[in-house]
């Protein structure tokens, strides 16, 4: 199984910042720990073994949470470094420079997704997939673009969120698997979104898949739902490993 994941933690989370103040959204609390404590105790669980942090925004406080990362999850941590915000494509590009194996599994450093991760992977490998996304079925998709599923599970399409949408919707859950040889195969720019860049402008060319997962799920990207994840995640990691 893949053993690497990298995690999105550069985000300036500027629509947290009346309830977080100054902080990278990974080190925002939710009950008495950063959530970025959450995300690496679930990552130890489904026996990932070394985490790539794309880092940027008062990065240091990532950092000394995380100095004894290797003791408290038995996970090595190395980072990568973005003086200036990369976007998320240009992110995951630089971080996959310091992944070892053929893939990684990509986490947005905002969301917590409950699902196997050992899953995803065989889900992948199963269908030839470059990449393969956790997908999440919500009651109410107003805060998220949706994606349209074929019967075979291929991914048809990525669609942004539009004004007033609302109602049931499948949508991306912020964790998937991809293969490393993507990002010599698409040669992008230092600077570019993963989403509109990569994921729209390639998704004729690649073979993605979707598995919609039942795991937990919350983004604590706004402060709904950051006030939120204080009640879902309160019985989570509540014994450390």
């Amino acid at each position: 199984m893949t053993e690497e994941a990298i995690i999105l933690a550069g985000g300036l989370g500027t629509r947290l910042r009346s309830v977080v103040h100054d902080l990278p959204k990974p080190m925002a609390e939710v009950n008495g720990r950063p959530f970025i404590h959450y995300v690496m105790h679930y990552l130890a669980t489904q026996q990932v073994k070394t985490v790539v942090l794309a880092v940027s925004h008062k990065r240091e406080t990532i950092q000394n949470f995380l100095h004894d990362a290797f003791d408290r999850y038995g996970i090595n941590v190395r980072y990568s470094v973005e003086e200036e915000l990369l976007g998320t494509g240009g992110a995951i590009f630089k971080a996959f420079k310091q992944v070892e194996g053929k893939s990684a599994f990509i986490l947005n450093g905002d969301t917590y997704f409950d699902v196997s991760l050992a899953g995803l992977e065989n889900f992948a490998l199963e269908r030839n997939a470059d990449l393969a996304f956790a997908l999440k079925e919500v009651e109410n998709c107003s805060r998220y673009g949706t994606v349209n599923l074929s019967p075979n599970q291929g991914i048809q399409s990525f669609n942004e969120k539009t004004p007033g949408q609302t109602g049931r919707g499948i949508i991306n859950g912020g964790i998937y698997y991809m293969n490393k040889s993507l990002t010599s195969k698409f040669p992008k720019p230092e600077k570019f979104s993963i989403e509109q860049d990569f994921f729209h402008q390639h998704l004729t060319e690649l073979n993605v898949y979707g598995k919609i997962c039942d795991g937990l799920f919350i983004d604590i990207g706004i402060p709904g739902d950051y006030f939120l994840s204080q009640q879902l995640l309160k019985d989570v990691c509540q014994h450390e490993l």
